[in-house]
């Protein structure tokens, strides 16, 4: 089959369902995985032998203009063997892997810079948001490698950060854009991580030199309690396309995000400067509950969930979409990567 010229954002916009050989690799079909949602893009090879990594490795341009369009594309039913594979298949697509520093949830190190998706019970759900968006710096890609599917649930709900933005109620949306987004962390051992783990350090010298670097306030409470507060973007504008999306964590990091129970418990024993993490305006006022449950509400109308499959990789645009996590039964491993870093 002949090759076709690489796509451009103006002409993938009539993109139909078909076989088609972006190289002489080998051939696949393109589609929406679901019905009238462009969110994630499908990409399947016709012949189930086909090597994930020397196809990428051929056809990196298709790949990136796709990601900018649809903001996120599932690669299905390809040749992909474990987290070694999977690690290729980033660096072949967007160059080196990124370490994950300043943690904000638990994750295991598998390899490299490869690492398991977040380690809540299998009862919680996570919900919907970018990666490290409530810091200064994020990657710009972030990638999943479904290594072993749950017997139930478990699946990573997805949404566009655009339509989120532009759901959101102006009023709200020019509030959070002139003020910004403030989070406080008090770090203790026995509640959330501590400093060590979100750090990847035991050298306080180390800690505060990165804070400084990155914006952060450090104020160190006794001789292990570390309280770091940052204000950073709520909206921020695509570096490549140029479009607005909403683009912080003030939802998960509010108070409001915890269980009832837990949060009376907390409020019980801390006081609310004290808590684990917190979210305010920039200028330390208080953002209201009703605004951070409308938005939840919009996240939770506009997610996109299917089943995984093994073997799947999902490839995300960190900017232009969103991702989170369903509660699941059973056993569930899901591998994370992430690259090319924005500041």
């Amino acid at each position: 089959m002949k090759d076709i010229p690489k796509p451009s954002l103006k002409n993938l916009s009539n993109l139909r369902r078909k076989a088609i050989n972006l190289s002489q690799v080998g051939a696949i079909a393109i589609d929406n995985l679901l019905p009238n949602r462009p969110l994630p893009l499908l990409i399947q090879p016709t012949n189930e032998r086909l090597d994930l990594c020397a196809w990428a490795k051929h056809n990196r341009e298709a790949i990136a203009t796709y990601l900018l369009k649809h903001g996120g594309i599932l690669f299905r039913n390809f040749q992909l063997n474990g987290a070694a594979d999977f690690e290729q298949f980033i660096q072949v697509t967007s160059g080196e892997l990124l370490p994950y520093t300043y943690r904000s949830t638990p994750r295991s190190h598998v390899s490299g810079n490869i690492y398991t998706s977040t380690e809540y019970p299998a009862s919680q759900s996570i919900p919907l948001h970018n990666e490290m968006s409530y810091s200064r710096h994020w990657c710009m890609k972030i990638y999943f490698y479904c290594f072993e599917n749950a017997q139930q649930g478990g699946e990573t709900p997805i949404a566009d950060s655009r339509r989120v933005f532009a759901r959101i109620d102006p009023r709200i949306r020019e509030k959070f854009q002139q003020k910004q987004v403030m989070y406080v962390r008090n770090y203790r051992k026995e509640f959330d991580l501590s400093w060590e783990d979100v750090f990847q350090t035991s050298n306080k010298s180390e800690v505060e030199n990165y804070c400084h670097a990155a914006g952060i306030e450090v104020e160190w409470l006794d001789k292990d309690r570390l309280r770091t507060k940052q204000v950073c973007q709520a909206i921020a504008t695509h570096p490549k396309t140029g479009e607005i999306v909403w683009f912080n964590q003030a939802h998960l990091f509010h108070v409001s995000n915890l269980n009832p129970s837990v949060r009376v418990g907390l409020l019980a024993g801390f006081k609310e400067e004290e808590l684990p993490r917190n979210a305010y305006y920039g200028d330390g006022s208080p953002i209201e509950d009703s605004v951070l449950e409308e938005i939840r509400t919009i996240y939770q109308q506009e997610a996109i969930i299917f089943p995984w499959q093994t073997g799947d990789v999902l490839l995300l645009d960190n900017m232009l979409s969103c991702h989170g996590r369903m509660p699941f039964v059973g056993s569930r491993k899901v591998l994370v990567g992430m690259s090319e870093p924005f500041k």
